[in-house]
């Protein structure tokens, strides 16, 4: 089912699927058709991939009551709490603007500012997942943006799953739309008669929601074109079989892409969890995707010790990290590349997808050595703030000419010089 392999037969990156180029011409056909046309292509387009024909895009207050009486009251109090988790974590990471005077009465400084309007992208049918409406809206409604408009695609009876609906009431999203696909990143990106253009779009998708955020990308912001899933786990002898195989099968049933990995110097460890894989993965509900995951993707991958296998994982740049081993905070400081490091037999990968707090909105693929994980950040814009003393441009102008005339830009010399030319009569 798994390949046991060695550090150099392990595979650094995968290929992401970025949409043949039919389905890109298909993407690029409805974004122009929306751009066009506006609410009529939305609906005409709703009409024939969802099978959805809508009087109105808007959830009303009587469908978020039904949402409501659909699901458990202990449903609605575990995303309360989580909720309340994420929201807790992400208060931390907000920013003030600032300013610096300097003794020449020169001020410098960095405004922030949160976004305007954000669209949060949701998927709906098998694909729908709660979670990720509070993992995308908490962090922008903490940044203080102004509105966040979630898109998911309608049911054909033009009905959202309710935990959907549920989990967008309790995140404060101001306007959910029901429509979904490539039209509905249009929609967002270029506005219509009744959907208003947004600053950026995040959440996840299927290859057309992925192909139509990087086709409208530079027109709005977006978090990332994200991967299939992916976890490392870092394990020694003193982890338990069970435990590591029920985190790597957490994630391979995401996706038959999805890439599970076992990275030991405990060959012991490496037998026994490749039969423990074999055995939970024939009673899960869905085993034939994690079983194509664990055998396409999957790997354990035998070290010669511990700081090797933290070599070879800081290699792959991990989405998820899990280090089960006897001292997680020793070997910490070795991690230099992963979204999210979870540490110990008891942070198994699903607290975070739904409840420690941090962003499970997470970079993949490789990309962790250089992007982060959805933030506060990415829904704020910072402003450079520059209030220069008559002191200060007598002092630095000539400095700033001489850096201007060698890059050939006489006009911006000159706006110094004009100045310090008046300056120099005044003192006459």
């Amino acid at each position: 089912m798994i390949s046991i392999v060695n550090p150099g037969e392990l595979a650094t990156r995968r290929e992401v699927e970025s949409g043949s180029n039919e389905q890109e011409q298909a993407v690029k056909e409805i974004l122009a058709a929306v751009r066009a046309e506006g609410d009529a292509a939305v609906r005409r387009l709703t009409e024939r991939f969802d099978g959805a024909r809508l009087a109105s895009w808007d959830v009303t207050e009587a469908e978020f009551e039904a949402a409501y009486q659909a699901v458990s009251p202990e449903f609605v109090e575990a995303l309360r709490q989580a909720a309340a988790r994420i929201r807790r974590y992400h208060e931390k990471q907000k920013r003030q603007s600032w300013m610096e005077p300097e003794p020449d009465g020169t001020v410098l400084g960095q405004l922030i500012r949160p976004l305007e309007r954000v669209g949060v992208y949701v998927p709906g049918g098998r694909a729908a997942y709660p979670s990720s409406v509070l993992m995308n809206a908490l962090p922008a409604s903490v940044a203080g943006v102004k509105e966040v408009v979630m898109v998911t695609p309608p049911r054909p009876d033009g009905s959202i799953y309710p935990p959907t609906l549920v989990a967008a009431k309790e995140a404060g999203v101001d306007r959910v739309l029901k429509m979904g696909g490539a039209q509905a990143v249009a929609a967002l990106a270029y506005g219509t008669e009744t959907v208003p253009a947004v600053d950026k779009i995040v959440g996840p998708g299927n290859v057309y929601v992925a192909i139509a955020k990087r086709l409208v990308y530079g027109r709005v912001d977006i978090d990332m074109v994200a991967g299939p899933s992916e976890i490392v786990v870092v394990a020694d002898e003193t982890a338990k079989p069970a435990h590591v195989a029920a985190d790597l099968l957490s994630q391979a049933e995401h996706d038959p892409m999805a890439s599970a990995v076992l990275i030991t110097p405990s060959s012991v460890l490496a037998e026994i969890v490749a039969l423990e894989l074999e055995q939970q993965c024939s009673r899960l509900e869905r085993k034939e995707i994690a079983a194509a995951s664990l055998r396409d993707h999957g790997a354990i991958c035998i070290t010669q010790d511990m700081p090797e296998a933290l070599a070879v994982a800081n290699r792959l740049a991990p989405e998820h990290l899990e280090l089960i081993v006897a001292d997680p905070w020793h070997w910490l400081g070795r991690v230099k590349n992963a979204g999210a490091v979870f540490l110990g037999p008891y942070s198994p990968e699903p607290v975070g997808d739904y409840f420690a707090g941090p962003n499970h909105v997470l970079p993949t693929n490789g990309t962790a050595r250089f992007f982060s994980p959805l933030s506060v950040d990415d829904f704020i814009k910072k402003t450079s703030l520059i209030s220069y003393s008559r002191e200060a441009l007598l002092r630095d102008g000539p400095q700033v000419m001489r850096l201007a005339e060698a890059e050939g830009l006489g006009a911006h010399a000159a706006s110094i010089g004009v100045r310090l030319e008046e300056e120099e009569e005044n003192d006459g």
